[in-house]
């Protein structure tokens, strides 16, 4: 996705909908524009409100409007198991392999998690895996694939990972460059309401 384009995205949804959005001087030019905007802002509906909610997820993860809905028929399944559906949505969404190399810290942004996966540079138990969707479970040991090694990409990877301060529920070896899934994902970050993402798909 363009540069301009991301940005304007991320106006409109807030900086933290992109990593690359989340830096001092997207913030300070953002406060320079609002400064010398005239009148009242327009205050959202609140079907509005609860669309920026539901951008704000999709756009930050990266994922399709199709597999967006999939994903939100799959939380609300589960609902008839005793879960609830704003958190299943949550670990879904976490637990794609894109994502998974991003919390671990072998890629800097979740779009370039997505390359690594789709050239493929992953592998999950062994198996090269070159769909980004992956979903990954309990016990999985990604890991880059052998001959994908000696890339320039992933030459100081052994120092970037010992740095990295990865989610709980992944457990990171990087001597041997590999990352387990040890549990379920917990805590989304604030800047994200699934709960409002579910009341969204359920009017």
């Amino acid at each position: 996705m363009a540069k301009i384009k991301k940005y304007k995205i991320a106006r409109r949804l807030g900086s933290s909908v992109y990593e690359k959005t989340q830096s001092q001087k997207f913030m300070l030019a953002e406060q320079k524009r609002r400064k010398s905007r005239t009148g009242r802002p327009k205050r959202p509906t609140d079907y509005g409100m609860s669309l920026i909610q539901k951008q704000r997820v999709r756009f930050s993860y990266g994922v399709s409007e199709k597999q967006f809905s999939n994903s939100v028929k799959k939380a609300f399944e589960s609902a008839k198991h005793g879960e609830i559906p704003a958190d299943t949505l949550f670990k879904l969404l976490e637990k794609r392999l894109d994502n998974v190399i991003y919390r671990s810290g072998i890629s800097k942004t979740r779009a370039f998690g997505r390359q690594l996966v789709t050239h493929g540079h992953i592998t999950v138990n062994g198996k090269k895996i070159d769909v980004p969707s992956y979903s990954v479970k309990n016990g999985d040991i990604i890991s880059i694939r052998e001959g994908s090694k000696s890339k320039t990409v992933f030459i100081d990877l052994e120092k970037t990972l010992k740095s990295t301060k990865a989610p709980s529920w992944l457990k990171i070896d990087s001597s041997k460059l590999t990352i387990e899934i040890t549990g379920e994902p917990k805590n989304p970050d604030k800047f994200f309401n699934f709960q409002a993402v579910i009341e969204f798909y359920s009017r």
